[in-house]
Formats: structure tokens, sequence, C-alpha cells
């Protein structure tokens, strides 16, 4: 059965031995049929499953449309207990997939981390949408690729854009947020930590869906002459209550800042007053120590061996376990679904004081190789998703979104593509779903994964001009012919990796061999159908300002912290990697 054209894919569910086939951007059966959504008012969720499990599921090739339909939507959905459950995304700062114990790091610094992998699933094939912070952001929010929801530019080819304080745009209204939909099912939204998604007014965290915020609309760089640079604001909700550098310091010197411990605190009130006003909650956490300049507490400090980056690391992992701790504490650990992940690859250039580690891969972050997209992920649903399980499945932090819609009992908007799955079938079941991963760099999609084979159409780490200033993406890591300082295409013979004999993509495989030519003949179809039916969004990251700055923040006539800014001249963002 072939769907508007998308590929059919095949999940697996072991326990049946049975395939069940479904869309290439959701992963399920057609679930939004007119007729289930009219039949469904009718029959209720519990009789259709029960109606299924009594039917013999090896009798399913002789029941109609209809009912294979509901029985697909009985194995993806998360199991029932007469309310929805609160939702916890941990989204880190430029971690790399081999800065956990868990993914094979030896330093000793995460043990609540290895802690909740122990107790739920760990996912080795977890993928950003973009290597670079603000992209990966969008999609985790929108369930959609940057070069659709228009984090991207088009000022040059290939180019990784973000939303530094001269950004004029920001995440676009026509795009639908996560948490604006789970408002729909009641949820109280926070987000706590860094949004980077536009600073104006108009792309703030409470006009997009959000009920609370505490914290940043951008990167923590400073400190800044505010005659020339303002620092970046801290929010309390919709006022800002200081900036970086001055009421909330950073010391580039020492390392030293108590943020950490202040987002952790207000996550832990936040918690509290949902569970005492019995409010199902979406807790977005995005905090960002072990992004350069990394910082760390005073009680931290000095404590790992990996200098101050492993500092941080220590005290995020220690926030992790106050977090989980306290759920137990609350008595709602098993109605709460809990995400660990990154937003990017570990950021090599920065060194290795202010960088991770991305265990065996190739580059780091900006780059669309494995150290620059594959993240360390972990699920934990005490009493649903079950303990000390490792899933191979090819995840992204796009399926966070329509994840967690399936979650909170909602489908995801009918009216775009969302290239987001639904992973509960992975996560309840152990399923395994046929899906490719992209890999975009700005408005070029320079790679793409099937199953353990990875094409690459384009490689580039960064330019020569920028690699002679002494940043370099892939340190110690050349590889001839892959690592390349100019960009070079490979469209008409990809370069083609397997990725199990080769997580390091060092050793392309033979253009003659019988084993190159199946695999791009399965590729190239994939590659083709992906390219067919994009429309990319209108990009939000080509335009610069320095008169948009957060020069006057809501809030700073209050605190006398507003400062003049300078006229308007806009002009295009100039991206060099």
């Amino acid at each position: 059965m072939q769907m508007n054209g998308e590929r059919r894919t095949a999940l697996r569910l072991p326990l049946h031995n049975i395939i069940v086939y479904g869309t290439e951007n959701t992963g399920k059966c057609v679930s939004r049929s007119f007729v289930l959504q009219n039949f469904l008012k009718v029959l209720s969720h519990d009789f259709l499953c029960a109606f299924g499990a009594a039917m013999g599921l090896h009798l399913l090739h002789r029941v109609p449309l209809l009912f294979l339909t509901f029985l697909c939507c009985c194995w993806s959905e998360a199991p029932r207990n007469g309310s929805t459950p609160n939702i916890i995304i941990m989204l880190m700062d430029d971690m790399g997939w081999g800065d956990l114990g868990v993914f094979g790091q030896p330093s000793k610094e995460t043990p609540n981390l290895d802690r909740m992998a122990a107790e739920g699933m760990v996912f080795p094939n977890f993928y950003t949408a973009n290597p670079l912070c603000s992209p990966s952001r969008a999609s985790l929010l929108t369930g959609r690729l940057p070069v659709r929801n228009g984090f991207y530019t088009t000022n040059a080819h290939a180019r990784n854009a973000y939303t530094p304080q001269e950004i004029v745009g920001g995440i676009s209204d026509k795009e639908v947020l996560l948490p604006q939909m789970l408002k729909k099912m009641g949820y109280v939204n926070k987000i706590v930590g860094k949004w980077h998604l536009g600073h104006r007014p108009q792309h703030l965290p409470l006009v997009r869906g959000f009920d609370q915020w505490f914290g940043a609309p951008n990167c923590h760089f400073g400190p800044y002459n505010s005659s020339l640079r303002p620092n970046i604001p801290v929010y309390n909700n919709s006022q800002m209550v200081g900036r970086y550098y001055e009421e909330f310091g950073i010391n580039r010197k020492t390392g030293e800042s108590d943020l950490t411990q202040i987002y952790l605190q207000e996550s832990l009130e936040f918690l509290r007053a949902q569970v005492s006003g019995q409010h199902p909650f979406f807790l977005y956490w995005a905090v960002d120590a072990t992004h350069a300049p990394v910082y760390a507490s005073k009680r931290f400090l000095g404590r790992s061996q990996r200098g101050r980056y492993g500092d941080a690391v220590m005290e995020l992992d220690d926030s992790v376990g106050v977090i989980l701790k306290e759920l137990k504490k609350l008595g709602v650990a098993k109605e709460t679904f809990v995400f660990f992940t990154s937003d990017n690859g570990a950021a090599l250039m920065s060194g290795p004081n202010q960088s991770g580690s991305n265990g065996p891969f190739l580059c780091g972050k900006e780059t669309t190789f494995e150290g620059g997209m594959r993240e360390p992920a972990i699920a934990w649903w005490p009493g649903h998703v079950p303990a000390g399980k490792v899933s191979y499945q090819l995840g992204s932090v796009m399926d966070l979104f329509t994840t967690s819609l399936a979650l909170a009992g909602l489908p995801a908007p009918h009216d775009r593509i969302v290239d987001g799955l639904d992973l509960t079938p992975v996560l309840f079941k152990n399923a395994l779903i046929d899906r490719p991963i992209f890999y975009y760099r700005g408005n070029e999609m320079m790679a793409v994964r099937v199953e353990q084979y990875k094409a690459h159409y384009w490689t580039w780490s960064n330019s020569w001009e920028e690699f002679n200033k002494g940043i370099n993406f892939c340190p110690g890591q050349d590889v001839a012919d892959v690592t390349t300082h100019e960009q070079k295409e490979h469209t008409m013979q990809p370069l083609i990796f397997h990725l199990g004999r080769d997580p390091g993509e060092k050793y392309p495989i033979s253009v003659l061999s019988a084993e190159y030519q199946a695999v791009l003949q399965h590729v190239s179809h994939i590659v083709e159908q992906h390219k067919t039916g994009l429309v990319p969004g209108v990009p939000q990251l080509n335009m610069c300002d320095l008169a948009v700055m957060n020069w006057a923040p809501a809030g700073c006539e209050r605190m006398g912290k507003c400062l003049k800014a300078p006229k308007s001249q806009p002009w295009k963002c100039e991206w060099p990697h």
C-alpha cells in the first residue's frame, strides 16, 4: 500500500512475526483517515484493541482496511492509564556521543545518566537534524527538517546558520511548535535554558506555546562592551531579569558560574507546582553549560579528569539525577516520559578543555560526518519503557515532536510534511522502523544513511581560509578526499561507507564492487523520492542588522538596563562554514 507518493516502509513487530506497513514520515499506519476518526467516536479504543486480539494476528490479511488501521494504532500508542503522561525533554548543548559512560567514556563523569540508561532504553543510532544548535532546536520543536521549517540560509551553498544577536529572523509563525500542540491537551509548558530560535519579541517562547520560561534567547557568548554589543539578557517569562556577565555571572578565567544550579532549581519548582496542581506538564530543559565558554559551579570545578568540560558534564549529570529523583519523590515517575539527548556533536574546534568526545566518529559540530550529527540518546519511563534495553532504531530529534504528540494522544499536523516518526512502537514493543536519515548542511543534502550504509553526495569540513585561522572541525582526523577543505561534489558517484564496519568513515566502499552498486541503486531511489517531494521553506537566516540586537528587551526599563540601539542598516549575513 502506498500513500501520497511516500515510500512504503516496514514496521516489524517481533512478538507477532508480522510486518505492518506505514509511511516514511510517520512510520505507522494511516491513522488519520476521515473514516477512522468518525469510527473512533463510536467505538472505544479499548474495545478496538480487544477486538484485534480476538481476531488473531495471523488473520490480519483478511481484515478490512478499517480494522487493520485501528489495530496498528493499538500497537503504536502509549499504554493507557487514564491520563496523558508528563513529558520532559533534556537537550544538552554541544555534548558529544562519547561523553557518557554508557557510550564508552572512561572518565566516570555520568553515573546518573548511566543509571538512567540502565533503567531505560539507549539509542546508539540517534541523530540531530543539523550539525548546529539553532536549526537542530527548530527541528526538535517542529518535527521538520530545517530546509522545510526555514531555519537555514541561501546566502551561500551548504552553509550552517544560526541565531546570533544580529539575526533579523526567527522561527516562522507558519510553523506549529510542540508546546502549541500540547496546550490542546491541557499541558502546562515550560522551557528552562537556551531558546535560540530568535530573540525578537515575535519569536520568543511565550508567544510560541510555552507558558513559562527561564533562560536566554541566545548563546552565552561575552562579555561585551555594551556600547558596541549588548550582553545577552536572561528572562523570567516575558521580562528580562538581568544579563549574562552582569547579574548572571560567568567567570571566563575560572569557568565558575551558578547557571546550571539556577536552571535546576527553576525546573524543580516547576515540577512541584504542576504536580501539586495536578496538571500534565511539558518541561523542555535546554541547559547550555557544555557550550563554549564552558562553565560549572564551584562545587564541581576541578573534579573531573577532563578539565572544565568534564566538570560541566558532571554537574549536568548530577542535575539529571536530582530531577529523576524528584519525579520519584513526587510520585510521578511512572507518569512521566523523559528523553535525554544533545543538539549536535561535540565542538572539537573549541579545544580539549572546552569540548567533549564524539567517540569513534569522524569530526564534530558543524560537519555532516557522524561526529557532527550522531547524538547520545536515552528514553526513560519506569513501568512503560523496558529497562536495560538497547534499540538500534535510526532515530532523530525530529521524532521527539511526533512521539510526544502520540504520547499525549494527538495526531501530527495534517497540513504539512512532518519528518519525525512516532517512536512509540520502538519504545514499547522494541520494533524497528525502516527509515532514512538525511544529513543537511544549510540548503544542501550532504549525505543520507539507509540501514548501515551512508552515502556522501557532498563532503566539506570547513574552508582553507577558516582552517588557516586555526579553526579545525576534525582535529587529528584528516581523511584524504573525505574531510576536504573545499566543497567537493560526489553526486554522480557518492562516497559510500558501511558504518557498522567503518564507523569512522575512513574507508569508502570500492565503486567497482557489487556491494557498492547494489547500495547505490537502493539509496538513489530514496534520495530521488525525497528531493522530488521537497518544498523548501522560506529561509529565515539570511538577514542581519545590528539594530535588532538585545539593546532594550522587555523589562529593561524596570532595571535601568536599556541600551540605545544604532541606526538600522540590514545586510546579508555572512556564514563562513
